[in-house]
């Protein structure tokens, strides 16, 4: 059975060159692969190598990391992940640990909480939205990495963000953004499918007392909680993941990171989740290659939303992860590192034929 460090090292993208514009590739990976990953891991521990505090444009401070290539080499661009609602910059675990080793090209990440989440300033009702957001992302941008190639992953409400950011600043996008990630996103219409929605209200008495979840269609931002007033385990493996087996460490940790921030905090960007719709942001990607992921039991974007984004985007390349939910990227992350690697390599120049060949034995198409 092939290593994750010879699939992350070597380069061994999992994404299959077709020659077709928006090529559909379905993968899953075997209950034993997806509790390997988790071999050795103390989840959410990775030390960056240098820390910072970043001012937004009205001064709010974020909390910034930065990741060197591990070989101590000369990073080739800059990959910065977007996380999602509710989250932090650690739900990024798996990807920084991977694209840390890799070689072909190597990286430097950048890693951020936004406002109002992790270790970042708060927000208000002014700045809680996906605009300020966005403006929070290119202030980073200017701080960390000012110069060269960059690629952006979004994460769920992290996709949205860098839409909006492409909107925005479509110069950035044109000159330096050479790739980008849509990771169990939307563009537009989050209350269409799911949980209906009247949900994503801030003024319903449930969600005011649920804003806790995280990351995914924020109707689920009305996540139930027990009568104590605490996120029920149960609730977040069976809303956040899309396998009833999911290891009990990943959940414990979305459950960490949920208790982070606070519920008065995250109520603010219920309705600017819920009037997302940034189709049109979609043409400044035109420059970029881009890479969508979607997790066929996804519960709060559904795999639609992929497809949705993608058709808007000829010439992405559409991945739908099999019996993943949400937060893919901590449920399959070899799945979505492969793909991510893939999209690296394609943002640095690196031609198919210099390419290892691609390894995975657990691939299903």
């Amino acid at each position: 059975m092939v290593s994750r460090r010879m699939l992350t090292v070597l380069g061994g993208a999992a994404a299959l060159v077709t020659g077709t514009a928006a090529a559909t590739i379905a993968v899953t990976a075997p209950q034993q692969r997806q509790r390997d990953h988790l071999t050795g891991e103390r989840l959410g521990t990775l030390d960056p190598d240098r820390t910072s505090t970043v001012a937004a444009d009205d001064g709010t401070p974020l909390s910034v990391s930065e990741i060197d290539p591990a070989d101590g080499g000369k990073p080739e661009l800059t990959v910065v992940g977007v996380h999602g609602f509710a989250l932090s910059q650690l739900s990024w675990h798996f990807q920084r640990r991977d694209l840390a080793l890799l070689t072909l090209p190597r990286v430097r990440q950048v890693y951020y909480d936004h406002r109002g989440h992790g270790a970042s300033g708060p927000a208000n009702e002014k700045t809680s939205t996906i605009e300020q957001l966005a403006r929070d992302l290119d202030a980073v941008l200017r701080a960390v990495a000012p110069e060269g190639p960059i690629a952006l992953m979004g994460h769920s409400m992290g996709g949205m963000v860098v839409m909006e950011l492409a909107q925005q600043n479509p110069e950035l996008f044109a000159e330096r953004i050479c790739g980008v990630a849509f990771i169990a996103t939307a563009a537009g219409e989050v209350g269409r499918k799911g949980l209906p929605r009247g949900l994503l209200s801030k003024y319903n008495p449930l969600t005011r007392g649920v804003g806790e979840l995280a990351g995914w269609q924020p109707g689920l931002v009305e996540f139930v909680r027990a009568a104590g007033g605490q996120l029920t385990r149960q609730a977040v493996r069976l809303l956040a993941f899309g396998s009833r087996d999911v290891d009990p460490r990943v959940v414990d940790f979305m459950l960490e990171m949920l208790a982070v921030t606070s519920v008065k905090e995250l109520v603010g960007f219920v309705d600017t989740l819920g009037s997302h719709n940034r189709y049109a942001a979609l043409a400044g990607l035109k420059h970029a290659h881009v890479l969508v992921i979607g997790a066929d039991t996804d519960r709060f974007t559904p795999y639609s939303h992929a497809e949705r984004i993608a058709a808007e985007l000829p010439d992405a390349e559409l991945v739908r992860v099999r019996g993943a939910g949400h937060m893919v990227q901590l449920e399959q992350p070899e799945v979505v590192d492969s793909h991510l690697i893939d999209l690296v390599q394609r943002c640095a120049g690196v031609t198919d034929e210099s390419r290892p060949r691609r390894m995975w034995r657990w691939l299903n198409q």
